[in-house]
C-alpha cells in the first residue's frame, strides 16, 4: 500500500543546473541535495525543502510540463509572489476554487508550478 510520496520530479533539458538552483533555491528558497554518484552523471538537480522533494532531470527530447505540475503549499503566499513577479516570472492568480488562494507560475523550463496558500 502506498503510504506517502517521496518526491516529484520536473524535467528539464541538459545544461539548465544554473538556472533550476537560480528559480528553486533563488527564489522558493529551496536547498539543493546532491544526487547520489550514480545519478549525478545524468545531469539535473535536486532540491528539499523539509518534506517537500523536487528532482529536475535532463531529458533529451525535453518537453515542458504544462499540465501536469507539483502543488507546493506556500506560508506567505503574497511574498512569494512579489518575489516571484519581481524576478520577471508571470505569476497567474487563481479563483476558481472557493477559500483557496492559489497561482501558478512557469520555472524557468516552462513548467507548471501551482502555489497554493497555506
Amino acid at each position: 500500500m502506498i503510504v506517502g510520496l517521496d518526491h516529484v520530479q520536473l524535467a528539464m533539458p541538459g545544461g539548465g543546473e544554473n538556472e533550476a538552483r537560480a528559480f528553486y533555491i533563488g527564489l522558493l528558497g529551496m536547498v539543493e541535495v546532491p544526487k547520489p554518484p550514480a545519478l549525478a552523471a545524468r545531469g539535473g538537480c535536486w532540491f528539499e525543502l523539509g518534506p517537500v522533494k523536487l528532482h529536475l532531470g535532463v531529458e533529451e527530447d525535453f518537453r515542458a510540463a504544462r499540465k501536469a505540475h507539483p502543488g507546493l503549499l506556500v506560508d506567505d503566499f503574497d511574498g512569494l509572489c512579489a518575489a516571484l513577479r519581481s524576478a520577471g516570472h508571470e505569476v497567474l492568480d487563481d479563483h476558481l476554487l472557493p477559500g483557496v488562494r492559489r497561482a501558478h507560475v512557469a520555472d524557468p523550463f516552462g513548467n507548471r508550478i501551482e502555489l497554493i496558500a497555506a
